[in-house]
């Protein structure tokens, strides 16, 4: 993967400049706060960079809501914490239109549609199952067994620090395979919110079968899913439309997530 450590770099450096505005029936000063830019990392989760945001903010609601557990909203959709923040964009937002509008509250928490996080530790302990499952998939979590807790550690902390090489150091063995064959299953998941009321499809696929090396069109296929009834789609992942030729084995090794899985959107064209 060495000559592909660009690819990797140009993924961990991808951003999104996001505009966050505090919901007006939350505001309780004579004057609405200004809203908050920020340029958040497309590969990392809303917890981990929103600190300011909340001191931003948190003056100007009521006191009794000073520690309430802050929640995001877009266009009515409560945004889940638990998904990396380029995968929520890649979702949600249809018309690439930047910065993110993106709304702020203290009040009434969905924890009936999101899950709660009440620290960063919660964040860490997902990101750690995420990392095991897609380690099972790909080697029957040998390696995660295998590593030692300041691997763990290292992952986390590259992640939280947007730490490049930090993070990669650890989870270039995450990577490893043997040439032939690749993972033993490809770690993914596909978001077809226009066709399916799961929150995302999953099975098990293999990058190579029968010595055929699979590609994106051959996963699509096994979903059993009519995405052409719908018009014409992109299969998006970090903003990028991956063409339907890609090899499976390719993309999980370049384009997966820090959970090491592939989070694939289908984005219909806007009519």
């Amino acid at each position: 993967m060495a000559e592909d450590r660009e690819i990797l770099r140009e993924i961990w450096e991808g951003r999104l400049p996001v505009c966050f505005t505090l919901a007006t029936e939350e505001v309780s000063t004579p004057i609405a706060p200004d809203p908050f830019y920020l340029m958040v990392p497309r590969l990392t989760y809303f917890p981990l960079v929103t600190d300011k945001v909340r001191r931003h903010f948190v003056r100007c609601v009521v006191p009794e809501k000073h520690d309430n557990e802050m929640w995001l909203e877009f266009e009515r959709h409560p945004l889940k914490w638990h998904y990396p923040i380029g995968l929520l964009y890649d979702l949600f937002v249809s018309n690439s239109e930047l910065p993110w509008q993106i709304t702020v509250h203290f009040d009434k928490y969905p924890d009936n549609k999101i899950l709660k996080c009440p620290s960063k530790d919660v964040v860490e302990s997902h990101l750690m199952h995420s990392l095991k499952e897609a380690d099972a998939l790909k080697h029957k979590n040998h390696i995660m067994a295998l590593m030692q807790e300041r691997d763990h550690k290292q992952l986390w902390l590259g992640l939280l620090h947007d730490r490049f090489d930090q993070f990669w150091s650890a989870n270039r063995k995450l990577m490893e395979h043997s040439a032939e064959d690749g993972f033993r299953y490809i770690p993914f998941r596909l978001y077809v919110p226009q066709l399916t009321p799961k929150p995302f499809v999953q099975y098990l696929i293999k990058p190579v079968e029968n010595e055929k090396k699979l590609v994106v069109e051959d996963l699509l296929q096994r979903a059993n899913l009519n995405f052409e009834s719908k018009g014409p789609f992109q299969v998006v992942i970090h903003g990028i439309d991956i063409p339907l030729e890609t090899p499976l084995q390719w993309i999980s090794e370049h384009l997966s997530y820090p959970d090491n899985f592939l989070h694939l959107c289908i984005r219909y064209s806007q009519t």
